[in-house]
């Protein structure tokens, strides 16, 4: 994948990471947004024995809440960068006390979205502030990847910027909390359209898009895994 935005820079990241920035790396608000996402899929039906797939997850914002509550085993996690996936459970999960519940081949290191080698079944996944740093064709790229590891019925939550009808979808947009979304670069902006042609031709429906109250106005869309 060509290098969109500075979490392709590893050089960047390693930096960050060796000075003690992970949090701060992927977008700081650590404890407001990792319980967020959280709670968001308690409410959508996560379960202890459910299986999830964390996607983008980063230092493990979210994934020490989920590592927390699941079954030991059933946290899966895959990330651009293998320094921020380390910091998350060397630093993280450790002072949680939860590397017992996570294999660390449950987190693996991939620039496209390679799922199929860990040889699950998952009843959900999410991917929160990833593709609001990259354009459409990304989010099919995973769905296209996702479909064989997800169980029918199965739901994809992945937050982006929502660009509204009444705007022009070419122009920038300037989102409630102050944040500017772009068509053509990070961070960018997705109308229906985009979403709808994700999941064109490929085992999945887009169930609905909603606001969750993100701090920085990110949109939540529920993609469901079906029969073909």
């Amino acid at each position: 994948m060509e290098h969109l935005n500075r979490y392709y820079d590893t050089d960047y990241v390693s930096h960050q990471v060796k000075a003690g920035e992970h949090r701060q790396t992927i977008g700081g608000m650590w404890d407001k947004i990792g319980q967020m996402q959280f709670d968001y899929l308690r409410a959508q039906g996560l379960q202890p024995g459910s299986t999830l797939l964390d996607i983008g997850c980063g230092c493990l914002r979210g994934g020490v809440h989920y590592a927390a509550y699941l079954d030991a085993g059933n946290y899966y996690g895959i990330d651009l960068s293998r320094d921020l996936l380390d910091s998350g459970y060397d630093i993280e999960l450790a002072a949680a006390g939860l590397q017992h519940k996570v294999p660390r081949e449950n987190l693996r290191d991939t620039d496209a979205f390679d799922i199929a080698p860990f040889g699950v079944r998952f009843d959900m996944a999410i991917a929160v502030s990833v593709f609001s740093h990259l354009p459409a064709s990304y989010l099919r790229q995973c769905l296209i990847n996702l479909a064989d590891s997800m169980k029918t019925g199965g739901t994809l939550f992945a937050t982006y910027f929502h660009c509204p009808p009444g705007h022009d979808f070419n122009t920038p947009l300037r989102h409630p909390a102050g944040k500017l979304s772009h068509p053509g670069k990070d961070p960018f902006h997705y109308r229906e359209e985009e979403l709808v042609g994700a999941a064109e031709d490929l085992p999945w429906r887009l169930e609905t898009y909603r606001s969750w109250e993100h701090p920085r106005d990110q949109w939540m869309a529920h993609f469901v895994k079906i029969d073909q």
